[in-house]
């Protein structure tokens, strides 16, 4: 299994996959971090009626430093998807599984060690969306006048490695349902537009009709595990729902992958 690990992020290392999506990544975070440091302003400048997303005060709190990483759990966690469902409907499209299958015939090693690369490149991806919008944030905290001697503190520290985490475990839940989708449609193009469309569009529309449907939809769930809890979702509610449709589409996927026969 360590050499099916090792050959999926061999593939995963060509420049035409790694350089654009961590691209893509820094490209997000600039942008997030900015936005952030341009619309500061003082709890005085707050008109009437209308709220600052941040001010100067706030940022200069102790989760100042990764507050704009904390917000980008779905962007990050879609990135992850679209990889992921690509790779694993590409073996299909291409007919490479077959070529893999004959080197490991063993199917649940070989799906068990593309979930271990998926599971190192999700945390590679977090990795660098931190590191861009903490380093980021520091540059622009002087022209933002924001008081940066919080940002250090152990309370700081113990508050990044547990939005870190939780951004992980999100990132990784989203890139197991492209993983899944990907396997049991077997095309790039429907698993990648499916999901985005679910996720990004379908959710909104059921959020605002149904209301009550938001504390059952998996979008919900995973974005509360990415922000270790929201409004409607208690963390523990995202993580057991999460944990249950993770387990839905990632048992279709490994009995279609386990039995389906390869053609090609």
């Amino acid at each position: 299994m360590f050499n099916v690990v090792k050959a999926e992020l061999r593939k995963m290392k060509r420049p035409s996959l790694t350089v654009v999506t961590f691209s893509i990544v820094a490209a997000l975070s600039t942008l997030f971090t900015s936005l952030i440091f341009l619309r500061l302003g003082s709890t005085s400048d707050r008109p009437r009626g209308r709220e600052i997303a941040q001010t100067v005060e706030s940022m200069s709190h102790s989760d100042g430093a990764y507050y704009s990483f904390s917000i980008m759990g779905l962007f990050i966690g879609l990135i992850a998807l679209t990889v992921f469902a690509s790779q694993s409907s590409n073996e299909y499209t291409y007919g490479t599984l077959r070529n893999l299958l004959v080197r490991q015939p063993s199917r649940m090693k070989l799906l068990a060690g593309k979930l271990m690369a998926m599971i190192v490149f999700s945390i590679l991806l977090t990795t660098v969306a931190a590191i861009v919008n903490i380093s980021l944030s520091y540059l622009e905290s002087a022209q933002g006048h924001v008081d940066t001697k919080l940002w250090i503190s152990s309370k700081a520290i113990s508050g990044f490695l547990t939005t870190f985490g939780n951004m992980v475990l999100g990132t990784i839940g989203y890139g197991l349902v492209g993983m899944s989708l990907g396997i049991i449609l077997k095309s790039p193009m429907s698993a990648i537009s499916i999901s985005l469309l679910w996720f990004m569009v379908l959710e909104n529309i059921l959020g605002a009709v149904l209301s009550t449907s938001t504390k059952w939809l998996p979008g919900s769930a995973l974005s509360a595990v990415s922000t270790g809890g929201a409004k409607i979702f208690t963390y523990q509610r995202g993580l057991l729902l999460s944990a249950a449709y993770l387990l839905l589409f990632g048992g279709v996927a490994t009995i279609l992958f386990k039995r389906r026969d390869v053609a090609s």
